[in-house]
């Protein structure tokens, strides 16, 4: 989850790092720090807090030196301090790492008996320890540090700094991503392209269990085996404006305001031009022997899986069972050869989704990825991997790439149905053109932002807050709620609407709002009956239906989000929208950090 940079450059190595650091806030902001290696010392800085904590710091205590290493922390061993911020030093070494040493205790107490004694309350300073202690057995620097990985277990991505050589870095990973990045007498570490983007284009990505010895003029790889590999540099494609905010408030903001582009994108890359058939490329997918579909991912993305269980049913007749990632391997699920795992993961470094694709491995060659990032571990270790071309997302909630999924996993439940021929030519060409009209839908939708934002500001002096849908709805009033938790910090939760009387109705009061989706389709009777039986006990409806929904409810409510008629099964994805705006807005009236919610992180790189 924490974010780590490494510099050997020609120039001033922190603001390099600083810059590079801000590219990975995302990934946490507990704490950072930057230590760089100049004239035989090592000088660090650190900062609790947020990355700006540290620019101040750096402006009145600035840090020389053309070598460094950078991290942006989120926690997991140790409370947010500046003691437990990262690098963590020695006499000898600094180091940042991302990941968990799973062993830490056995090897710290080891360590403890030898007369080596520990500053912080982390994992991390095990490495940097041991490492030393191995130095100070007479093992040269390359050696320590192989030592030093054959001892760690767990999941990491790490970068060591020496004192007495600042034109070394040591890199490894096992679990955790790690790019090497490619420039003129300059090399980069980070731990993905996005935070070398502005000092080089040209990136090397680390395989699970590899580790780097680094200098400005040459990069050697080692595999798990202590084999020395070679992989191609690849060019990356990553415009640094989408890193900006572009004249929004957060980046959240700007994010849902770029769906209809996003989603446009993935409409051409997946659709023929005249939008009448699928085109998946090169990739070799066919349902047509599948007997069962297992979806896999975690928070967001497995809501997308939930919505999709519902359309991959009803368009290819394949039963689809979806789990939470964290838990799927540890109930060891059967898992046939006709079986199509598909895993779906906006980073593609979801430690969970990975470690669920690894154990699918053996039994299925069936397995898919839906990834945002195409060059990420899920992605290159799938059997196919289906992008869904939402572009970079910082803000923390997701959005534009909960919609891009379902876009891409809509494509995908119209593909099953053609193998399985029950989705003949002309039904083909229908699903497509919806998916295809959803982008002018959200457009429309998104032109409610301001009423949105009104009702937002009336439901942000709520304590509790309940998401109701039914069918494929259901799962977009888990994701609201999600959202709502996510970045106001309001307790909220979905429910399917039929179960709200078999326990949550309780709940219900006049202090506790219930956001009803309800689109006028076979089930808005039964949605407006649940909805009935939540005004009866005087509880407040925000519903969300279409302009005929809103015919038929009438009067009966006051807040209301109307949004256009859209008779499809792909409805779900416009109805994130207002979600989405829902939870921003009710964010932005509390005044909480919408793009850097408290105790979250965008990617996930532990269990």
């Amino acid at each position: 989850m924490c974010g780590i940079v490494g510099v050997l450059s020609q120039h001033q190595a922190a603001p390099l790092l600083l810059s590079a650091l801000k590219r990975l806030e995302y990934r946490g902001y507990d704490s950072a720090g930057i230590a760089v290696s100049n004239n035989g010392t090592i000088h660090s800085k650190k900062a609790l807090g947020k990355l700006v904590e540290l620019d101040d710091l750096l402006v009145h205590e600035p840090l020389i030196g053309r070598s460094g290493i950078g991290h942006t922390r989120w926690a997991t061993h140790g409370a947010p301090s500046v003691k437990n911020a990262h690098p963590h030093s020695t006499n000898k070494i600094s180091v940042v790492h991302n990941g968990i040493i799973e062993n830490y205790k056995e090897l710290q107490a080891d360590l403890i008996k030898l007369g080596y004694k520990f500053k912080s309350e982390t994992d991390t300073e095990t490495i940097v320890v041991l490492c030393t202690y191995y130095l100070e057995c007479g093992l040269n620097k390359r050696q320590a540090a192989v030592k030093t990985i054959s001892r760690l277990k767990g999941a990491f991505a790490f970068c060591l700094l020496f004192k007495d050589d600042d034109n070394l870095l040591i890199a490894a990973r096992k679990g955790s991503p790690l790019a090497i990045g490619y420039g003129n007498n300059e090399m980069y570490v980070g731990s993905d392209a996005v935070a070398l983007a502005k000092m080089t284009d040209q990136i090397t990505y680390l395989d699970e269990g590899d580790y780097a010895f680094i200098t400005r003029s040459s990069v050697e790889i080692f595999n798990k085996k202590n084999s020395k590999v070679e992989y191609p540099i690849e060019k990356i494609n990553l415009e640094i404006k989408e890193l900006s905010k572009a004249g929004h408030a957060h980046f959240m903001s700007k994010e849902i305001a770029e769906q209809p582009t996003v989603l446009r994108e993935a409409i051409s890359h997946y659709f023929n031009e005249n939008q009448t058939a699928i085109n998946l490329g090169n990739q070799n997918i066919t349902f047509s022997d599948v007997d069962r579909v297992v979806m896999i991912a975690c928070g967001t993305a497995f809501y997308a899986c939930h919505v999709t269980k519902y359309w991959m049913e009803k368009i290819s007749n394949i039963p689809v069972e979806i789990d939470i990632a964290s838990e799927f391997r540890y109930r060891a699920p059967p898992i046939t050869c006709k079986n199509m795992v598909i895993l779906v993961s906006q980073s593609g470094e979801t430690a969970d989704t990975l470690a669920a694709l690894r154990y699918c491995k053996d039994k299925t060659d069936k397995i898919v990825s839906v990834v945002n990032v195409t060059t990420s571990t899920i992605a290159r270790e799938s059997n196919v991997f289906l992008p869904i071309m939402a572009g970079h997302e910082i803000g923390v909630a997701s959005t534009k790439a909960f919609t891009s999924q379902l876009l891409t996993l809509a494509t995908l439940c119209i593909s099953a149905g053609i193998d399985k021929k029950l989705v003949k030519k002309d039904e083909q060409s229908k699903l497509i053109q919806e998916l295809s009209s959803l982008p002018d839908l959200i457009d429309k939708t998104l032109l409610q932002e301001n009423k949105i934002a009104s009702i937002a500001k009336k439901l942000s002096a709520n304590s509790d807050v309940l998401f109701m849908g039914r069918g494929a709805f259901y799962p977009i009033a888990l994701e609201g709620a999600l959202k709502l938790k996510e970045i106001s910090y309001i307790h909220a939760e979905g429910y399917a609407s039929g179960e709200l009387k078999h326990g949550p109705i309780a709940l219900i009061d006049e202090n506790t709002p219930v956001v009803v989706f309800a689109p006028f389709d076979e089930l808005f009777d039964k949605n407006i009956s649940n909805m009935q039986e939540v005004l009866a006990r005087n509880g407040q409806v925000i519903l969300i239906t279409d302009e005929k929904g809103n015919e038929a409810v009438g009067q009966d409510v006051e807040l209301k989000i109307v949004i256009p008629n859209f008779d499809s099964i792909f409805a779900p994805i416009m109805y994130a929208i207002p979600a989405q705006l829902l939870a921003y807005h009710a964010a932005v009236a509390k005044g909480t950090d919408v793009d850097q919610p408290r105790n979250l992180a965008k990617s996930v790189t532990v269990e």
